[in-house]
């Protein structure tokens, strides 16, 4: 049983981890689609449905047998909806702010993830607040440091941490930039704002679905449901946002990548990991993992890209 309990928290650790690193790549692919005129509204639009249609067969292969699922009422129906439209505009908001910034700021933003998400399962009495012990004074602490460091990412250009290996002192200062554009300081602000937004929406996310999944424990039938209503809200909202239909023709290029691997490792693999996750553990556990993707970013920049770090923006 000990062993079994072992295995278990490694391989939900490990699986965490990994979303970390896809989200941190679909991010970086995004954002090199975007420079070459993906829009966000077209990248979203197309995700949901192919996510949908690869998580179509799990609920039919893995039917789970040893938990008992009670019967499927309206209730959870209406919560997975709304978790749906939630799920879209965070969605929405994230990719506009990547487009205005970069999958840096993104990584560096979503520091704010655990600090709502620790302040809203307090308010719906998911965690408990006990001020005298050392985890709830620890997480306290860590909520600060989220919103402190998160405000100094956006408003503060420092001095140089690490100096990049490129041989160009111009590329060096951010190679990305090269790749994919350098955002002006404006829409770094407003980039930054909308990464925020994202990130109070996945806390009400996370919160949502946490709730749903004690409800129903059935984890791959509510990401396959999830990303179906998504679909169904994402392709008319988003039509009617990006009318152009000139910029819904995919070509074989970067665009048509991350949308495919959006589909495939976004809302289908990472919805699945998270909904597993939050059932085993809660909304907390998965949220202290969102400050990893800052250093994954870094590294990640610095080693293929030769970025040059800095502290602040």
């Amino acid at each position: 049983m000990e062993r079994r309990k072992f295995f278990r928290e490694a391989l939900l650790l490990s699986a965490t981890v990994a979303v970390e690193c896809t989200t941190v790549g679909l991010n970086t692919l995004f954002k090199a689609a975007a420079s070459k005129g993906l829009s966000y509204y077209v990248f979203v639009a197309y995700s949901y449905p192919l996510a949908t249609l690869a998580l179509l067969p799990l609920p039919l292969i893995f039917r789970n047998t040893t938990t008992v699922v009670p019967s499927f009422k309206f209730s959870i129906l209406s919560r997975i909806i709304l978790l749906s439209f939630i799920g879209v505009l965070s969605q929405i908001f994230g990719y506009t702010g990547i487009a205005c910034s970069s999958p840096t700021l993104s990584s560096a933003i979503s520091n704010l993830t655990p600090a709502f998400t620790f302040t809203l399962a307090v308010l719906f009495r998911m965690e408990k607040l006990a001020l005298r012990t050392l985890s709830t004074q620890a997480k306290i602490i860590g909520t600060m440091v989220s919103i402190s460091g998160a405000l100094v990412v956006v408003l503060y250009k420092g001095p140089t941490i690490f100096l990049g290996t490129s041989p160009s002192s111009t590329h060096s200062t951010n190679s990305l930039h090269w790749l994919m554009g350098s955002p002006s300081v404006s829409n770094w602000v407003t980039g930054g704002f909308l990464l925020a937004a994202q990130c109070f929406l996945l806390s009400i996310w996370s919160i949502l679905l946490t709730q749903i999944i004690n409800i129903y424990p059935a984890e791959l039938l509510v990401a396959f449901l999830y990303n179906l209503f998504a679909a169904v809200i994402a392709v008319p909202l988003c039509l009617f946002a990006e009318p152009d239909l000139s910029l819904w023709r995919l070509k074989p290029d970067v665009a048509l990548v991350s949308i495919v691997y959006s589909a495939f490792l976004g809302p289908s693999f990472n919805t699945i990991i998270h909904t597993w996750g939050l059932r085993l553990k809660g909304p907390v556990y998965i949220a202290i993992f969102k400050p990893l993707s800052v250093v994954i970013a870094a590294i990640t920049g610095i080693i293929f890209l030769g970025d040059t770090l800095h502290l602040g923006r």
